[in-house]
């Protein structure tokens, strides 16, 4: 199940470094597996129900307050929300310090591209998207999509599943 875990959390970072968007039938795949990884007794990393449940209602309420605000998108919180199904409360924190100091980075970088000299529209389209979500019309300003927060989720989790769950 671990692989499974691992080849979700592939998925979803690619996926958001290439669109800055998570797609639900995406989310909704994870989490499918996590439940019935928990259902079967196959939970990668051992966790209980209510571990496990725990961990995705704080990834999905914690975040849900950063959509409501509008720094993040709902696919970066929804997928916090199936994220805690697999690794569960005690995981999310680290999971979302290295998230976030990787965030931070893009952010970073990204600002400072904006006034780098050689090339800068190369840089930016590496590290920076405008994207419109599909339907809308042209008329509909662009939203930027700057930092690919579910890809760095991903990311933190995946580090954490290699060298955080030693000891």
């Amino acid at each position: 199940m671990r692989l499974a875990c691992l080849l979700w959390l592939l998925f979803v970072a690619v996926y958001d470094f290439r669109q800055r968007r998570v797609p639900n039938w995406l989310v909704l795949a994870g989490a499918t597996v996590a439940l019935a990884a928990l259902a079967l007794g196959m939970q990668p990393f051992g966790l209980e129900w209510s571990t496990a449940l725990t961990g995705a209602a704080v990834g999905f309420g914690a975040l849900l307050l950063f959509y409501a605000v509008g720094f993040m998108g709902a696919g970066d919180v929804k997928f916090a929300g199936a994220l805690g199904l697999w690794v569960g409360l005690p995981a999310l924190l680290p999971i979302w310090v290295g998230a976030s100091l990787l965030a931070g980075l893009h952010s970073a970088l990204w600002l400072a591209l904006q006034r780098w000299p050689v090339a800068p529209r190369l840089s930016l389209m590496l590290l920076g998207r405008t994207s419109t979500p599909p339907g809308d019309s042209a008329s509909t300003p662009a939203r930027k999509r700057i930092v690919p927060y579910a890809a760095y989720l991903a990311l933190a989790t995946a580090v954490w599943m290699v060298w955080g769950r030693q000891g």
